[in-house]
């Protein structure tokens, strides 16, 4: 039968008592009360629940509070910091230090801790129509990479340091571009442009103290309004195209150019050994005559002979044929040279070329000599 069933004894209540109700509650803070009475030590050996026992208790409670809320309050003090954080302390309001990475302990309640990443690398990007220095409009499109490179100042100095960025980023960006003309923000100077408007910008984060870092500032586009952007085209194809024949241009120059240097170059050379063969040659036939000229006054008849048989062996050896006037008659005689050549040829051993030329030449010496004789009997 069940302690709790109409009937049942005294030794079927768990709670000690016969009757069928709730547990005491009084009995039972009456034994946590002895119980922590005994333990600070403040309990009544006589047992009583007087004002003295409450207040023994009362003090109890409130010290075991106040240990458990300092531990939990020093507890609530410990925090890491990431390697690529840093902690910026404010201690009642004021800042107090910066924090390295580790395990830290500050005072909870009393000092405020914010984390700030010092590595990632953060964005912004920003568009805009902007005046040139030639009075033109361009539309620039850019982005900008940064870090933080002081978290106290990024944090307290600026009190939005992401606006105050943009701002900064684009009165860097008109000052550069309106210093620019349009040809060097649209085309080829678009790098120098990105590099004037990081150094400008860097200089007014400077100043702000703004505790940012600016790593790269690249533009992404740079071009002429989209009202205009037809007749822009049509200037930056006519632009291409003068760059382009300027470009063949130059390369027919620098394949022309070298190959006239050099026929030029040959033409010298030429004429500088047609120059040395002349004089050579004069030197040579001026002492070659020189040399005859001796020899003639050694013996003038002999080498005057020889020299009219040279004469003729030099004017026949280009000549086929030969008509020779007779002197005082009308007749005129043909000697076909071309033929006699070839007789001699056939007669003449092998290897005899010179001898035979001279042999010719005296035969037709002889004939012309005897020609002249008969003619001169006849007109006698």
């Amino acid at each position: 039968m069940a302690w709790n069933e109409p009937g049942g004894g005294k030794d079927n209540d768990p709670w000690g008592g016969n009757n069928q109700g709730p547990p005491d509650l009084d009995e039972a803070l009456k034994k946590l009360q002895e119980k922590l009475n005994s333990i600070f030590g403040g309990g009544n050996k006589s047992g009583g629940s007087g004002n003295g026992g409450d207040f023994h208790l009362s003090a109890g409670v409130l010290g075991i509070v106040a240990v458990l809320a300092v531990v939990v309050w020093g507890l609530f003090g410990f925090y890491q910091v990431d390697q690529q954080e840093r902690a910026v302390v404010l201690r009642l309001g004021v800042y107090h230090e910066t924090v390295m990475p580790g395990l830290r302990w500050n005072p909870p309640l009393m000092d405020e801790v914010n984390k700030i990443n010092v590595t990632k690398v953060r964005g912004i990007t920003s568009r805009g129509q902007m005046l040139t220095e030639d009075e033109n409009i361009v539309d620039v499109a850019l982005s900008v990479q940064y870090t933080v490179s002081d978290p106290a100042n990024f944090l307290l100095k600026v009190k939005s340091p992401e606006l105050s960025l943009e701002h900064a980023l684009e009165s860097s960006l008109r000052h550069v571009v309106g210093s620019s003309k349009m040809d060097q923000v649209i085309t080829e100077g678009r790098e120098q442009i990105a590099i004037d408007t990081q150094q400008r910008l860097q200089s007014y984060l400077d100043t702000y103290q703004s505790g940012i870092l600016v790593a790269k500032v690249n533009i992404e586009d740079a071009q002429a309004p989209s009202q205009v952007q037809d007749a822009f085209d049509d200037v930056t194809r006519a632009k291409e195209d003068r760059e382009r024949l300027k470009n063949e241009a130059e390369a027919y120059a620098n394949g022309i150019i070298p190959e006239a240097r050099g026929a030029a170059q040959r033409q010298l050379e030429e004429a500088q050994a047609y120059k040395e063969q002349v004089v050579a040659r004069s030197q040579g036939e001026a002492q070659r005559f020189v040399d005859l000229y001796d020899e003639y006054r050694k013996a003038p008849k002999v080498t005057r002979e020889r020299l009219y048989i040279d004469a003729l062996e030099t004017m026949y050896s280009d000549a086929t044929k030969v008509m020779v006037d007779v002197e005082g008659g009308n007749n005129m005689m043909y000697l076909p040279l071309d033929k006699l050549m070839e007789k001699s040829a056939v007669a003449r051993p092998a290897g005899g070329s010179e001898p035979d030329m001279r042999q010719l030449t005296d035969k037709v010496i002889e004939q012309l000599r005897r020609d002249s004789q008969s003619s001169r009997r006849e007109g006698r």
